[in-house]
């Protein structure tokens, strides 16, 4: 949303209707870390079969509330994190990936979580994975033009300023590579490259061509992203404002590149030992906020973008490890272990420590619990699928949402326990599927399942019951009338 009207919308809620609650020392820090593909299983401490130790995660957990039912948006990477931001379903307004080169995932008329916090007095930082576009098609050199599949390193001006990315949408200090897979390759510091690319790379096993700085090295992003959050953890202190950190990692997301002290740290292979790097990194973070005087007073929440990438299923194999524990499916599915992921919250006052809850609850929904935290009155028209699940946390009620709309080109619907989905496409290879005791289901077969009875999503038992079906496909036509897919 541009700086103009959320600054006139901010004199409107302050003057008229007194919206907003001016920042105090009593607003919580907020802390988001954002994993990137790790799966459901991949979280030591829900997973008794894990050949990865995840120690800081684990602690995080028994210091606060454990959901083992909490959603992703989507089962793929921008979709999710347009999502988290914005306290509304993707299929609202996109459900692809985000090319970085393109224009940003948000419309200008769209609220986000930092513009939020921000208008509320909060200080607002982005570090890390970014994927929801930074415009840098915008500055094609005249004469020029730009292959978004392939971008040519010298069709950019690489001086000028990216006109979408973190800070044009509500954060005011960004670091991070915007994609680690996807080019330009090079580190962001608010909306400039800090080092212009001067080097057209070819596509790789794990990434895409295009522009990239010299000598870039994938192996150290983490290493610097956490470095920059612990950095930037540090400046906050001895300040009045409150702030927000979304710290988005790119791991354990391909390519998978840990580096040492943490190579041959599991029995996973390097992806376990990815996961264990991404394990310490955010152990550095909490460490940062204790030392600083942050602990007692900040809210951290851990989950992650989607659920396992389809790699898991060599690596069960061969390892034992199962990154979707007790769950069907992967990233890109529509099954539960593509979206359902990692989801802690330590909210210091509120949350019992060492609480697992089984309530069902999506990352749309972090928005709404915020603003209403911090006296934020949402308007109608923004985070309109968020709902406030304050009540679950501080354990006055054991539901707030019955109801998730999935989509990942295939759409599903769940209900309670049910899960409808339809003319499903599976993503698993049959030696995997016949590992975890699944049979493979007919293309473009509608399913049905009752989670309660069948988590690992086994059985289709549509044929059993039609009048839940007809429930079912009735709440689904329903949210469909309202998708970007149908209204365009």
């Amino acid at each position: 949303m541009s700086p103009i009207g959320r600054a006139v919308g901010l004199v409107f809620l302050l003057g008229a209707l007194g919206q907003v609650v001016a920042a105090a020392p009593s607003l919580p820090n907020v802390v988001i870390i954002y994993a990137d593909d790790m799966g459901y299983g991949d979280l030591g401490i829900q997973n008794p079969e894990s050949k990865i130790p995840t120690p800081h995660l684990d602690k995080l957990a028994l210091q606060g509330m454990r959901f083992t039912d909490g959603h992703s948006s989507s089962s793929i990477c921008s979709p999710s994190r347009y999502a988290i931001l914005t306290g509304r379903y993707h299929w609202r307004k996109k459900a692809s990936l985000t090319n970085e080169m393109g224009d940003s995932a948000f419309s200008e008329e769209r609220l986000t979580l930092p513009e939020m916090l921000r208008e509320a007095g909060y200080a607002t930082a982005c570090i890390g994975k970014w994927h929801l576009g930074f415009g840098w098609s915008q500055n094609v050199k005249a004469g020029h033009e730009v292959d978004k599949k392939n971008p040519q390193v010298d069709s950019i001006d690489w001086s000028l300023q990216a006109p979408a990315g973190p800070t044009a949408n509500g954060f005011d200090y960004y670091f991070g590579d915007g994609t680690p897979n996807f080019p330009p390759y090079g580190f962001v510091e608010n909306d400039r490259m800090v080092v212009a690319p001067t080097i057209q790379v070819k596509e790789g096993g794990h990434y895409k061509p295009g522009p990239s700085v010299a000598g870039w090295q994938f192996d150290q992003v983490m290493p610097n992203l956490t470095k920059k959050a612990v950095e930037w953890i540090e400046k906050q202190k001895g300040k009045e404002k409150p702030f927000f950190l979304h710290f988005t990692w790119t791991s354990p997301h391909a390519p998978i590149v840990p580096v040492e002290p943490f190579l041959e740290t599991s029995q996973a292979g390097p992806y376990g030992d990815y996961v264990v790097q991404s394990d310490w990194s955010a152990g550095q973070v909490l460490k940062a906020l204790e030392d600083n005087g942050f602990s007692e007073n900040t809210v951290v929440i851990f989950t992650s973008d989607n659920g396992p990438a389809g790699q898991m299923q060599v690596r069960y194999t061969r390892t034992g490890h199962n990154s979707a524990y007790g769950l069907r499916g992967m990233k890109i599915d529509i099954f539960e272990g593509g979206h359902r992921v990692p989801f802690i919250v330590r909210w210091p006052g509120i949350t019992k420590p060492g609480s697992v809850s089984d309530a069902l609850v999506s990352q749309v929904d972090i928005m709404a619990t915020l603003a209403k935290a911090i006296g934020y009155k949402l308007p109608s028209d923004q985070a309109e699928d968020s709902v406030d699940f304050m009540p679950i946390l501080n354990q006055t009620q054991t539901k707030v949402r019955n109801t998730i709309i999935y989509n990942n080109k295939v759409w599903g619907v769940r209900d309670g326990d049910w899960v409808f989905l339809e003319k499903v496409k599976e993503k698993a290879k049959d030696s995997y599927l016949k590992a975890i005791g699944c049979e493979r289901f007919l293309e473009g077969e509608d399913v049905l399942f009752n989670l309660r009875d069948d988590p690992m999503q086994r059985k289709n038992i549509l044929a059993q019951y039609p009048e839940v079906v007809k429930r079912l496909r009735s709440k689904l036509q329903e949210a469909q009338k309202h998708s970007y897919l149908y209204l365009e």
